[in-house]
């Protein structure tokens, strides 16, 4: 191959075209139910060196099959200073993701990790089951928030409550044929 040839194919990779996505990106863009929601308490399971210990789930990113949990899989991260305005970098403690597999949710009866299943209740609301005790696992309070707040500030552009309300058609002539 020429050098030409190889350095076009490295520009064309590097610009994506020939990009193949990583097999944990395919895997989650196949997946279409998530057990664990942003609020839930969840232990470290498997083959992790954080195993054992339990958190809140702070996100869940789910394009990337992955979740973030409070105070768990720590790891710094260095912030660079500003010389000109006398700021010091510095390294600060930051919570890393994890797969979400390697998370179960914890049984709010036992306090155990547990799988899960689905039922739907008498009154057609659907709801997540502990596997081991069969307790209903509620959906957290914090889901009822918006993570953004709705913008509510006010400017010139926008309309006037009064104007709003202000009746500006009034042809209620019948139709006729």
């Amino acid at each position: 191959m020429s050098a030409s040839r190889a350095r076009l194919q490295r520009i064309a990779q590097s610009m994506g075209k020939f990009h193949k996505p990583k097999p944990q990106l395919r895997e989650a863009a196949k997946k279409t139910k998530w057990n664990i929601l942003r609020g839930d308490k969840v232990q470290v399971i498997g083959n992790h060196p954080e195993r054992g210990k339990q958190g809140i789930v702070k996100t869940v990113l789910r394009e990337k099959d992955r979740v973030i949990v409070e105070g768990v899989n720590m790891g710094t991260r260095n912030i660079k200073g500003d010389k000109d305005r006398g700021i010091p970098g510095r390294s600060v403690q930051v919570e890393r993701t994890m797969h979400s597999s390697n998370v179960q949710l914890i049984d709010p009866v036992t306090g155990v990790p547990t799988r899960i299943s689905r039922k739907y209740l008498p009154t057609g609301e659907k709801v997540r089951i502990a596997k081991k005790s069969g307790a209903i696992i509620p959906r957290p309070d914090i889901l009822s928030f918006r993570k953004r707040p709705v913008n509510s500030i006010v400017t010139e552009s926008d309309t006037a409550e009064d104007d709003t309300w202000e009746l500006t058609y009034t042809d209620y002539a019948p139709l006729s044929k």
